[in-house]
């Protein structure tokens, strides 16, 4: 019954973090879109300025009790915030669920909290930090304590990224326009780094069907840019989750 509760209290604590963080990851895309440190000065109204309470920054329970509108001013806040708070409370309490308390859970926490600051950022501007996927890579680090893990890594990177940016380049030539940006390829081989070569060409087919749904669902046209980033973020997700049984599977039917 105590190791019950023991549990009960890491699964609680993980759900927990992961909305602090995600509060926190919002906040920092937001500034990053808006070119504000996110080291200095308080975190304020998008609207109105005016510099929020610590009563008005509780993770998702604040959006609930006010209602979604700044306590100040009365402007809409954003679904965003307590959506993104929720995502990433989720994404905390199934890393933990599947890898318990290791040095990989700590690396996919860290890649998890990057990686949504980075798809928010790209959902608003089309572009991918480089610093935070730089900082993404070296998570992997962690890695290190696996055996071989510095192998996989290092293959992981190219294996998938560099065959993908050859076609890339030749569709580019033929299609005379960016068929698929240049930070998606970097962040294809940052993701490659923490999955090796096997995981992450399942997570580049998962994130091609998603992106076809997204894309169909969104109504997008032919040729209209469309953010893949997310769609980067949501496959290794689920890569994460998954990808280990599924790849084995995979290979022993040969």
């Amino acid at each position: 019954m105590q190791d019950f509760f023991f549990e009960a209290y890491i699964v609680f604590l993980f759900f927990v973090l992961g909305l602090v963080f995600g509060s926190f990851c919002n906040a920092w895309a937001w500034r990053i879109v808006h070119d504000e440190n996110i080291a200095r000065g308080r975190s304020h109204c998008a609207v109105c300025g005016h510099e929020l309470a610590a009563k008005d920054l509780v993770p998702l329970f604040s959006w609930l009790f006010l209602k979604g509108k700044c306590r100040y001013c009365g402007a809409p806040i954003s679904k965003r915030y307590p959506l993104a708070e929720l995502i990433l409370g989720a994404y905390f309490l199934s890393v933990y669920l599947v890898y318990g308390l290791t040095f990989d859970c700590l690396r996919l926490i860290i890649l998890g909290c990057l990686l949504l600051v980075c798809s928010l950022v790209d959902y608003d501007t089309m572009e991918l930090p480089d610093p935070l996927m730089a900082a993404a890579a070296l998570a992997a680090l962690l890695r290190l304590t696996e055996p071989g893990g510095w192998k996989s890594a290092l293959i992981g990177c190219f294996a998938v990224s560099v065959p993908l940016l050859i076609v890339v380049l030749i569709a580019d030539r033929i299609l005379k326009k960016e068929s698929m940006g240049g930070g998606d390829i970097k962040l294809l081989a940052v993701l490659g780094l923490h999955f090796g070569p096997a995981k992450t060409f399942f997570l580049l087919i998962i994130a091609c069907i998603i992106g076809i749904l997204a894309a169909s669902a969104a109504k997008k046209g032919k040729g209209t840019a469309f953010p893949f980033g997310p769609v980067l973020a949501l496959s290794a997700w689920i890569t994460a989750l998954i990808g280990t049984p599924v790849v084995n599977w995979y290979l022993s039917l040969f």
